[in-house]
């Protein structure tokens, strides 16, 4: 038998006897995975986000027992008491595991027994690791199986971090941009494609493609969530449900919509929501075409910031901090670069969710902990960068009029509004003669019998903002 020390307790587990830190509330089975899995122990713990989760799957799942007779009331209580300590944030040093551990996700589901545990073994006056009143399997874990508990966790995580964290961050910029592109309603610029001159544009026109995108992409993003509110918790090991009341997924997940506010229901295929996450996979790639819509938005806007003097120049961005070393005033726009980074990131993380999505075999999944630490990494990333584009660059974007006056009065692109009245390939040699030579578009167009009168009159760039009056 393994000795106790002042520093150390005994628990045990089915495999024997293991020295546990005795001022922590895990067991047995976490301190064999801390020390299986010495994998990534600086970067890649469980956060908030999961923590929260579990308590709330513990929670409710014990309130689900309890209302079906399958655990007494004082045991539920306890449970439930302890449970809520968790989802406040109260242990959340107690969850010190990696991602990298069995891809069931087992020994995080066992972390979450063993505190809560140990947690209402304390407050009832026992001996940690007694397992008495409370047994972390056989009452915490009641009707659970880790191949079930944990993809609930999953879903509630991500459910949540999506509705707190991502949708306002998007909400937000698609806003200003709104407000922005209103205000602009009157400036026009060049328009570009292939990165070369193109008819002319409105800023509010611009603003408009921004805010649709991140509109289109959020909706993507909510489209995905009726896959993620299906739990698995009810099919325990395989997808059966052995071991646990019939109706207890129906009623732990109504315990859950009713503890988060979401709309949460039990999965109506356990077999599927165990041994593949394709709501996991769907959701992941709802943020990675978010990611490409913030892409291109932040490699827009530097492109129109570029300068300031031999560049576009169109916008003007906030000056945050000096941008070089070593040229003294150099301003570069770096909420841009680090939203693209983030996008870049994302595109990594979802694929990496989208393959061990497709590694299920027979009845389980066992790349659950890295889908879920993927995912809620690309959330967090997004929701963070957003908020830090909008609020350091997004905002205090201003059009140069002088700049943007100077680029398309210059434009030879508006020879297009001669198309109508002398036809393509005049309007092309005009075109190319003011490029060629030098010219202005208009001296170029007199050449080829075109009055300056009827120049002026056809070559507006307003109304080449629109499609042609009816």
């Amino acid at each position: 038998m393994t000795a106790a020390s002042d520093t150390m307790r005994i628990e045990r587990d089915s495999l024997g006897e293991v020295p546990v830190p005795a001022d922590h509330l895990w067991g047995a089975q976490t301190q064999r995975s801390l020390t299986f899995f010495p994998i990534g122990t600086d970067r890649f713990t469980w956060g908030r986000s999961v923590i929260r989760a579990l308590g709330v799957l513990k929670k409710c799942a014990a309130l689900a027992n309890g209302e079906l007779g399958q655990l007494p009331g004082d045991k539920v209580d306890m449970i439930a008491a302890a449970a809520q300590e968790v989802i406040d944030g109260q242990h959340d040093g107690e969850f010190p595991l990696v991602v990298f551990q069995t891809g069931s996700g087992t020994q995080t589901n066992m972390n979450a027994n063993e505190v809560i545990a140990n947690l209402a073994i304390r407050k009832a006056g026992g001996q940690l690791g007694s397992k008495k009143p409370i047994n972390p399997n056989d009452d915490v874990n009641r009707g659970q199986s880790s191949n079930d508990a944990f993809p609930t966790a999953m879903h509630i995580a991500v459910v949540e971090d999506i509705a707190a964290r991502l949708v306002p961050a998007v909400t937000a910029l698609r806003d200003t941009f709104a407000e922005k592109g209103a205000a602009g309603a009157d400036v026009i610029l060049v328009g570009r494609t292939h990165l070369q001159d193109a008819t002319p544009i409105t800023l509010e026109q611009v603003f408009s493609g921004w805010v649709a995108q991140l509109d289109e992409a959020l909706d993507g993003v909510r489209r995905s969530l009726p896959g993620l509110y299906a739990l698995a918790l009810g099919g325990t090991a395989v997808g059966t449900g052995i071991n646990t009341h019939p109706r207890f997924g129906e009623v732990a997940a109504a315990m859950i919509a009713r503890e988060t506010g979401h709309p949460f229901v039990t999965a109506p295929n356990k077999f599927a929501a165990l041994s593949a996450h394709d709501a996991v996979v769907a959701a992941s790639g709802a943020l990675r075409v978010l990611a490409g819509a913030c892409m291109k938005i932040a490699n827009d806007v530097r492109w129109y910031a570029s300068g300031p003097r031999a560049g576009l120049a169109e916008l003007t961005i906030p000056e945050n901090e000096p941008g070089s070393s070593i040229m003294p005033g150099k301003i570069n726009p770096t909420q841009c670069e680090a939203l693209t980074m983030v996008a870049v990131q994302v595109f990594g993380n979802d694929h990496a969710v989208a393959f061990a999505g497709s590694q299920g075999n027979f009845q389980l999944n066992v790349f659950k902990p890295v889908m879920l630490h993927n995912i809620l990494e690309s959330i967090a990333l997004l929701s963070d960068g957003l908020h830090a584009f909008n609020s350091f660059c997004a905002v205090g974007i201003a059009p140069n009029l002088r700049k943007i006056k100077q680029n398309l009065d210059g434009s030879l692109m508006l020879v297009t509004a001669l198309n109508p009245h002398i036809g393509y390939e005049t309007s092309a040699k005009i075109s190319l003669m003011a490029y060629r030579e030098d010219m202005t578009l208009r001296d170029a167009a007199m050449k080829f019998g075109v009055s300056g009168e009827d120049f002026d009159a056809w070559v507006r760039p307003g109304d080449m903002t629109h499609p042609l009056a009816g």
